[in-house]
This record gives structure tokens, C-alpha cells and sequence, in this order.
């Protein structure tokens, strides 16, 4: 784990999520599905340079801020937003990214992107730090398969009021952060703080306002045992605005699946204090960004592993990997 001044950097340039409005089509809530495909540019005999010169589409002067950081080689999940350059968040573009491990080989793409509404049902939503001035979008491709380790290239392409736009996406890495548990991996069984260990004052263990309620179970005590989602986030101390809402939707979907799977959330840092480094939990999952939420079946195995935001809809789905029915 990176001490405290290095480790908020890297959350703060990778998550910028900030504020991010909900406008545009789609849901009631902000969600939007993905763009068909077809709607940009092929890759078929293209390299990423032929994609950030092509002659239909002029450079766009939006920016795409990545909201992942940890890839391993397989299918990946990968979040953004996108801002003006100005820093205004838009959250009703139509985007698709194209992936190629060099300037000179073949292209990945267009994969386009979901908008991903963080919108909870209003008992949810925290009065303090997670509260209205957080969050409430991110566009999430799904799947990205990576082949190899290594630096990855990235472009955006964008679906602009005068046509198609593109834009440069910071590099990534594959591979970077292997110590992170994956799918398939069995979870470090450690110890959670309860309620009950701080005589019911959640302000020790928890930033949120008001305390959520998922403190009830040392995840030591019951993993191995029963379905479990361990999510890592500090409502107000985040490096970026969307613990607040993670912790939103992780409490809404424990409601729903109350008897069924325990949900335990877990701070960052030390006594809530940035200065005194990042809480022993933390560093057992090997972390280096929140937020982050690993689901994890009855036998202690990591079925799946969210980092950064995600709603209500994409967690529930994510639930199936470790709760039938």
C-alpha cells in the first residue's frame, strides 16, 4: 500500500469522477445503455494512430478520465468519465474506447459504453458526505480482454453534436497491481471492526452521515461460511465523490438480500485519519484506490470484484455469482 501522500494521487488523477451529473436519455434514474457498435468507427485493419487521425472524426476537446487502475490479463471491467477540459462532467455522451497493445498492431473496439446510473431509493441516500453533491454517474464497459501484461493504449470516440470526435485516453497498465485478490482467488479472512467492538458509536468505524449498517459481522467470523460482499470505501475522505454513493447502493442491495449474504463495509485509513495510513484490512487486499467491492461465495472464493463505482443494477447482477435465487 503507498503511504498517504503518494497513494491519494493516484485515486485523484485515475477516479476523477466528481460531481457528475445526470442528464440526457435513458432511465428515470440517469442510466443509459450502450450505443450500438456499428455506430462508430471499424477497427479492422487500423491502428491506434490511424483511429486518432481518421479524416471523419475531429479532435474532441472533452476529456476521458479512467476510473480503474487494476487489470489482469482475461476479461476486465473498465469505468470513466468524461469532463471538459474545464472540468465540467458531461454524463450523456455516446462513447465507445478501441484497445491495442502497441501503435503498430491490431485494434480492440469500438466497445461502447453504459451510462451506469449510482441513484439510490431515497431511504438510502446519506445526509452527509455521500449525500446529493456526489456522484451519480459512470459509463462502464463491461468486458475488455486483455492477452498480455504490459502498457495498453486507449481512444475515444464520441458521438459529437457535428459528428464523431476523438479523443486520447491515458495509457494503462495489465498487470500492475497482481496482488489485488481476483476471481477465483480465496479472500485474506481478516478481521472487521463491529458495532458491538465500538459500544454502538459507528463514528469510529464509519464516515458515512448517518452510519450505514453494515457493521454487524466480523468478516473473519463468517467468511468461508456464508456469501459475503466486503466493500472498501470512506464516504468522507474519498479521493474522489463516489464512495459516498457505493456505500448508497451497497446498503440498498443488502436490504434486498437480507438472510441470504452479509454485506460489511470497511473503512480506509486509520481512526478515519488520512495522516495515520491505510487501516490493516486494506493493505491484507493489497489496495491501492476506493473504492472497491469484492463478492465472495459461501467457501471464501472471490467470485467477482468491482472497483470504483458501480449501481444498484450492476451489483445485484454481480450477486448471482454468489447467491442463487
Amino acid at each position: 500500500m503507498r503511504r498517504p501522500g503518494s497513494r491519494s494521487q493516484v485515486p485523484l488523477a485515475l477516479l476523477a469522477l466528481l460531481l457528475v451529473s445526470g442528464c440526457g436519455g435513458g432511465s428515470d434514474d440517469g442510466s443509459r445503455p450502450a450505443p450500438a457498435a456499428t455506430e462508430f468507427p471499424s477497427a479492422e485493419g487500423k491502428t491506434i494512430g490511424d483511429l486518432l487521425h481518421d479524416p471523419d472524426a475531429k479532435p474532441s476537446r472533452l476529456v476521458i478520465a479512467p476510473a480503474t487502475q487494476t487489470f489482469d490479463v482475461g476479461e476486465n471491467r473498465y469505468a470513466f468519465g468524461v469532463f471538459t477540459r474545464g472540468q465540467e462532467q458531461i454524463s450523456d455522451a455516446d462513447v465507445a474506447l478501441y484497445f491495442a497493445k502497441d501503435g503498430k498492431g491490431p485494434v480492440t473496439g469500438p466497445l461502447p459504453a453504459q451510462v451506469t446510473s449510482l441513484e439510490t431509493k431515497p431511504a438510502y441516500r446519506a445526509t452527509g458526505a455521500g449525500g446529493p453533491s456526489e456522484a451519480t454517474t459512470v459509463y462502464v464497459v463491461p468486458k475488455v480482454d486483455f492477452d498480455r501484461n504490459g502498457p495498453w493504449m486507449v481512444v475515444a470516440m464520441l458521438k459529437g453534436k457535428d459528428g464523431l470526435e476523438v479523443s486520447r485516453v491515458p495509457t494503462l497498465v495489465v498487470g500492475e497491481f497482481p496482488r489485488v485478490p481476483r476471481d477465483g482467488e480465496k479472500a485474506p479472512a481478516v478481521h472487521t471492526p463491529t458495532a458491538a467492538e465500538v459500544g454502538g458509536d459507528l463514528a469510529k468505524i464509519d464516515t458515512r452521515v448517518p452510519p450505514d449498517q453494515m457493521h454487524q459481522v466480523d468478516f473473519a467470523d463468517v467468511v468461508g461460511k456464508k456469501p459475503v460482499v466486503l466493500v472498501f470505501a470512506t464516504p468522507a475522505l474519498c479521493q474522489t465523490r463516489v464512495c459516498g454513493p457505493v456505500v448508497d447502493v451497497a446498503q440498498q442491495v443488502a436490504d434486498s438480500y437480507k438472510g441470504k449474504a452479509e454485506f460489511i463495509h470497511m473503512e480506509i485509513w486509520n481512526d478515519n485519519d488520512i495522516g495515520k495510513g491505510p487501516r490493516p484490512q486494506v493493505e491484507a487486499f493489497n489496495l491501492e484506490s476506493e473504492p472497491w467491492a469484492f463478492l465472495i461465495d459461501r467457501n471464501g472464493i472471490v467470485r467477482d470484484r468491482i472497483e470504483g463505482a458501480f449501481g444498484v443494477s450492476e451489483l445485484e447482477e454481480a450477486m448471482r455469482k454468489i447467491v442463487s435465487g
